[in-house]
């Protein structure tokens, strides 16, 4: 054979295993250490976004647990900023198992009953996704962000080109009320958006002042305050004041007294994040961490009936393990150990008082669905603030009701209360869930999710 013929063989051939390599198939988990049979596939490892400043983002990847060829794509978000989805999301919340001492249990509730779920550590610095260039970490911000998170979907799409054509949906909660638009608008001018068919957030941050301020009526109007202290945290020195204050290191006295006695008050043996339930006695990070930081109030993680109250606490031990990180395909790069909200990357605080609330109707204009849920005992982002927002949304859109408020259900039990504003936008609160609404109450989240998936309305009294 000539020479010529051996080197385009060669060349071929080379091509063949480059392109077999980049496929999914180098991504594939055989089974995650002390995981139950399952049927459906696993992915996890990076996706280069930046080969100059070798800058890659980790994803975990959960096929449908049946017919994945006929569901749609769902991209999850965790917020923080800076906290990750993949601790969150898929071990904590709605991924298909959740660690328990050694093993893993399965998760009735999963999402990937109903779609194909890919969940991303983003940005560069928190959990397994790095930047080795570590000047990165120094300066974040939404922007950022949105760029590398769309980059990191064009990757990905490369590596699975049979979803690019898939129905796709994004979805977060916390501050993923700033990525989830923010990424969602980059898509509707992209290539993707032909397919792109909604987002759903949950106790959102979509506008500081609105937000924040409406956690004293909430607090108030649950009982963990007294009248004389709400007059002062709404009249004296309210929560964006403080907020404000704390980010610039200039807390005034009266606003330092005013945040003194609400957390004697309210007591630190008090979850924000979900005010009726207990706390675990081993705590750990949580969710919207930084939000948490800006009042000053020493939160902890979730407790309550049938639940694993410090499954976080087992997501973080089982996480840093060295044979989970192997299976994973996870490193760690700048880091002794993966953290559920990084304390490495800096971002930039002045990003959490932009409004996102005009970006859900610049989608909405767009023809994307839009769903925003609260679960109804988070104190941090409280149902006041976001169902008010939204109500606002909806009048200046020119959205006419075509749900008016009502009570939806999952089986015979009221689920949570919901309002459908011209069958683009909705709002639905769920009862008795937290800021982590699929953590507290997995199985209406379960149902919440499918309705949306589908562009159903929610469930009315059977």
């Amino acid at each position: 054979m000539r020479p010529l013929q051996w080197i385009l063989i060669f060349s071929i051939c080379a091509t063949l295993f480059l392109t077999t390599k980049a496929g999914p198939g180098a991504d594939k988990i055989t089974s995650l250490p002390g995981q139950p049979q399952v049927t459906f596939q696993q992915y996890s490892g990076y996706i280069t976004i930046d080969e100059k400043q070798k800058r890659a983002l980790f994803y975990y990847f959960v096929e449908a647990e049946t017919d994945p060829a006929s569901k749609p794509l769902v991209l999850w978000l965790n917020g923080g900023p800076g906290c990750s989805s993949i601790g969150a999301g898929a071990f904590v919340e709605h991924g298909p198992f959740r660690p328990s001492g050694d093993v893993l249990l399965k998760n009735e509730y999963s999402w990937n009953k109903g779609a194909n779920m890919l969940y991303l550590e983003s940005p560069a610095g928190v959990g397994f996704s790095y930047s080795a260039n570590k000047s990165f970490y120094s300066f974040i911000n939404d922007e950022i962000t949105a760029r590398d998170n769309l980059a990191f979907l064009e990757n990905w799409f490369k590596k699975f080109p049979e979803y690019r054509n898939r129905d796709f949906f994004i979805t977060g909660e916390s501050y993923a009320g700033h990525y989830v638009p923010q990424l969602a608008r980059l898509v509707i001018q992209s290539n993707m958006k032909s397919n792109f068919k909604g987002i759903a957030i949950g106790n959102p941050l979509l506008d500081f002042d609105t937000d924040f301020n409406s956690r004293a009526v909430y607090i108030w109007s649950h009982g963990l305050i007294s009248d004389s202290t709400f007059e002062m945290f709404t009249s004296v020195c309210n929560y964006s004041q403080i907020s404000r204050e704390m980010q610039s290191g200039t807390l005034t006295t009266v606003c330092s007294e005013v945040i003194r006695e609400v957390s004697r008050e309210v007591s630190r043996s008090i979850n924000a994040y979900d005010i009726t339930i207990d706390v675990c006695l081993s705590p750990i990070f949580a969710q919207s961490q930084l939000l948490n930081k800006l009042v000053n109030l020493e939160l902890t993680l979730l407790q309550a009936e049938k639940l694993d109250v410090c499954v976080e606490d087992e997501t973080d031990k089982y996480l840093n393990r060295k044979d989970v990180q192997a299976a994973l395909r996870a490193q760690l790069v700048g880091v002794t150990e993966w953290t559920f909200c990084s304390d490495v990357i800096k971002y930039d605080v002045q990003n959490l008082e932009v409004p996102t609330i005009h970006i859900l109707g610049t989608l909405a204009k767009s023809g994307i669905r839009v769903l925003v849920y609260s679960g109804d005992q988070d104190s941090v982002i409280p149902l006041i603030g976001t169902r008010k927002l939204v109500n606002e949304l909806a009048k200046e859109l020119g959205l006419k009701t075509t749900v008016p408020y009502r009570a939806w259900f999952e089986g015979r039990q009221v689920a949570g209360w919901t309002q459908v504003y011209g069958d683009i936008l909705s709002f639905a609160t769920i009862r008795g869930a937290s800021h982590e609404a699929p953590f507290s109450q997995p199985e209406r989240s379960l149902v919440l999710f499918n309705g949306f998936l589908a562009g159903n309305p929610l469930p009315e009294e059977a």
